[in-house]
This record gives structure tokens, sequence and C-alpha cells, in this order.
């Protein structure tokens, strides 16, 4: 695993946390009608937000920031970016509701996983192990699918429905089950 380390327990990300916070909330509460207002909080909220791009309420962010959204992009009602590292979502991609992408994740080590000195040394109590997430262009994601750190999911790809991602999926297929394993490949 590529370890990128945070300390989500230091001030800056706790001040970053708190906005992405209030950002999430004045969206949920803003006029759906309101496209401008609404678009203007994806922007401030997203790493980047591209044209044609839907996301419906409410949706769940630690950062926000770390999250970068293509073109032509649905995100349906109740989903979770755990975005401790970056998550790219390319173009043409529909996310369907309560997907969640976890980019961070523990040492199964508990010796690794938590500092036994963390107050003598400043840090969490816990390590925090991030890798990004990619989603290629013209994916699909049904329900209540995850995604887990370090995954990339392949150009035009199908995940079905309640799938656990724990490993890459190629370029034009079908996937599904738990863990997530290519059915069939696409013409």
């Amino acid at each position: 695993m590529n370890e990128e380390k945070i300390i989500p327990g230091n001030e800056d990300d706790l001040k970053i946390i708190a906005n992405t916070r209030r950002l999430t909330r004045e969206y949920l509460f803003s006029d759906y009608l309101d496209t401008e207002k609404r678009q203007s909080i994806l922007k401030e909220l997203f790493g980047s937000v591209g044209e044609n791009v839907v996301v419906d309420t409410p949706i769940h962010c630690d950062y926000g920031k770390h999250t970068f959204i293509g073109n032509n992009v649905i995100i349906n009602m109740n989903c979770t970016f755990v975005d401790d590292a970056k998550i790219t979502i390319g173009n043409n991609v529909l996310i369907a509701s309560n997907v969640q992408f976890y980019t961070g994740t523990h040492d199964t080590d508990p010796k690794k996983r938590m500092n036994e000195n963390w107050k003598e040394t400043g840090k969490q109590w816990f390590n925090t192990l991030c890798e990004p997430i990619t989603v290629k262009d013209g994916a699909w994601l049904g329900g209540g699918v995850i995604v887990l750190p370090g995954v990339t999911i392949g150009k035009n790809s199908v995940i079905g429905a309640g799938s656990v991602v724990t490993r890459s999926i190629p370029d034009n297929c079908v996937a599904v089950g738990n863990p997530c394993r290519p059915i069939r490949f696409l013409d």
C-alpha cells in the first residue's frame, strides 16, 4: 500500500473538515431549483467540478477538496466521499444512491494501527493509511457499492449494486460481488 499518512486531528485539517460540513449542510438545505447557488456550493466544496454535474442530497464528505469530478456526472442521494486522499471521477459517470468511497484505512497490526505515545508525540492516537481512488470515464456504479482505497474502476465498466470493490477493475467489463470481480467483458 502506498502510504500517505495524515493526522486527522490537526488544527488545519479540522478547519477544512468543519468547512466541508458547513458546505454540505448548506447544500442540503438549498433550494433544489436554485441551480446557480447549488453549483456555486459544489465548486467551493470539491477540488473541481465539470460541466453538467448533478449531485443529489444528502452528500457526505470529509475534505471535499480532495474530490475531483469530470463532466456529465450524476451522483445520486446519500453518497459518501471519505477523501483523505484524492478521489477522481471521470467524465460521463453514473453513481447510484448510497455509494461509498473510502480512501482511508488502518493497518491490521494493532501496534502499527495505534500510537501508544500519542500524547508525547503530538500525533493522533491512531494511524491512517490513504490511497487514491479513480473512476474512469463512462463507468456506472450501482446502488450501495463500496469502493476501497487504491482502487481504479476502468473505463466504461459497470459495478453491480451492493458490490465491495477491493481491487482495481479493468476497462469495459461488468463486475459484481464481494469481493467485486469481473463476470463479463463488454464489446
